[in-house]
This record gives C-alpha cells, structure tokens and sequence, in this order.
C-alpha cells in the first residue's frame, strides 16, 4: 500500500486539476463540480478522521491540525455555495476564485508543513498502514456532499480544533461552533 503522505498529495494533484478544468471551461461546471466536490469532501473527511489524529499527537503537529482542519471547514463552505449558484454567473467566478485561493493555501501548507512531519515522525510502515485507511475511508465518503457532516464527523472536526466537550455537543452545537 502507498504512504498516506503520497495518496494526500496525489489527491492534492488531482484537486489542482479540477479545480483548473471547473475555472477554464465554464461549459464543463455542471459536470464537473460535483466530480470536484465528490473528491474534494471525501478526502477532507478521510484526512479528519484518520490523519490529522495521528499528526496531532504521533507527529506532534496539534496546532498545524487545527489550522488544516479550519482551511477545510473554509472549503466546505465555499463549495456548498457554489451548488447554489448558476455556473455561468459571476457570483459563481467570484466564489470559485475564493475556492481556488484557500484550497491553495491549505495544499502550500500541508505539503511544506503537516505531511513532511508526518513523514519525518511517523515510521514508513505506519504511514503505509494510514494509506490503506484513508484510502478505505476516503471510498466511504465518496459522493457526500458539502455540509452534510454526520455529528461523528462534526465530533472529529470539533477535536481537530481543539474544541473542548466536542463528544457532549449535539449537532446543532457542533455546526454552531464550527460555523458550518
């Protein structure tokens, strides 16, 4: 099985990739956002349940977490506003370049912070181990849409923040804190 490390950044490539295809052809948007999200929500569900509580606490990395975990929560809100938008308005490009802008950021500092600690902290057998559950759970989550979180999921957000008595929240409470 490939390292976790490799898979999130291969992820990260193809996320590059729609996103490109969803700006430069605007023909295409109504097929390829829900691709685009699709990818984009599972990764970001697998990578919250199953990596980013190995890098808080085996890498040591709490606080890059919590800053990752915050960019995908920005995402997920950016993309639940482009499924209500018209693809061909200028609402929808304003939106999308706002997208395009945070998913950016958030793959510049994961790739030069969280996942090159992870790999300098965590064995390779480990990160071989995690690419074969996050590849499991990214399946899993294939085809969720943005802001359709389960309250577990809300749970593992809330933690990946740093949000304390997450597990004693109910979901309202949750999307409340999390402002999603």
């Amino acid at each position: 099985m490939p390292d976790v490390v490799d898979l999130i950044m291969s992820d990260h490539r193809e996320v590059e990739r729609l996103l490109t295809l969803v700006k430069d052809h605007p023909d295409q948007r109504p097929l390829q956002l829900p691709v685009l999200s699709a990818l984009l929500i599972a990764h970001s569900r697998a990578e919250e349940a199953e990596v980013y509580p190995v890098a808080r606490i085996e890498a040591d990395e709490a606080d890059e977490v919590a800053l990752s975990q915050e960019e995908h929560l920005e995402a997920e809100r950016l993309l639940e506003q482009l499924h209500g938008l018209d693809p061909m308005s200028k609402r929808f490009d304003s939106v999308l370049d706002k997208l395009i802008a945070a998913v950016k950021e958030h793959i510049e500092h994961e790739e030069s912070v969280v996942l090159p600690e992870l790999r300098q902290q965590v064995d390779k057998a480990r990160r071989e181990e995690l690419g074969e559950i996050f590849a499991t759970a990214r399946e899993t989550h294939l085809g969720e849409l943005p802001g359709q979180a389960t309250r577990a999921e809300l749970v593992a957000q809330a933690r990946n923040v740093g949000v304390p008595g997450a597990s004693s929240m109910t979901r309202s409470q949750l999307q409340q804190t999390l402002r999603v």
